[in-house]
């Protein structure tokens, strides 16, 4: 045996002894922080107003050079206070048929969306972050695609939620209504 490779294996069990030989231990000091912003025109106070059941009041879809689509059907969103956002909308077959042609992934005539959102406060918008998929290739394109934010503007009670072309033209608007 040459003296080169009695090192290679020493070398390792020095590496591993050195390794577990510093175990985790509690931080001498606590880390700086500020107390979490809340009141009108923060994440908290979005985030609260958004917690709830919300019953579509309507829907239209813009595909691109294409006539608008107005989908029949009902519609449930649910946020929940951790952040998670699940959005079903129910529609007839010819409407299906539609949203199918449009690029949407339509499944016996059920719109359904369910992740993890963040608010962007400054550009007003929710984001998809969908779990085991990077939200770059969250269910491919077309209007409704979950890697697109939806911009959201509130009214009263009506929860206004819109997908947005590259050049800012909405691509589908849907107004929810507090049901709860």
């Amino acid at each position: 045996m040459r003296i080169t490779d009695c090192w290679k294996p020493m070398a390792l069990l020095a590496l591993l002894a050195a390794t577990t030989a510093c175990a985790a231990g509690p931080r001498s000091k606590p880390l700086p922080t500020s107390p979490i912003a809340s009141g009108p025109g923060t994440t908290t106070e979005a985030r609260k107003f958004l917690e709830g059941r919300w019953a579509l009041e309507s829907f239209e879809v813009r595909p691109p050079g294409k006539e608008p689509i107005f989908p029949k059907g009902s519609g449930v969103l649910t946020y929940d206070d951790f952040g998670n956002l699940r959005m079903e909308i129910r529609t007839d077959q010819a409407t299906s048929d539609l949203l199918r042609v449009a690029g949407i992934d339509i499944r016996d005539g059920v719109l359904s969306t369910d992740g993890r959102t963040t608010i962007d406060m400054q550009n007003r918008t929710l984001t998809y972050f969908l779990e085991g998929q990077p939200s770059s290739t969250a269910t491919g394109g077309g209007p409704l695609a979950t890697n697109r934010p939806r911009h959201w503007e509130v009214t009263g009670d009506i929860l206004t939620l819109t997908t947005r072309d590259d050049a800012g033209l909405p691509l589908s608007i849907g107004r929810w209504k507090r049901s709860n």
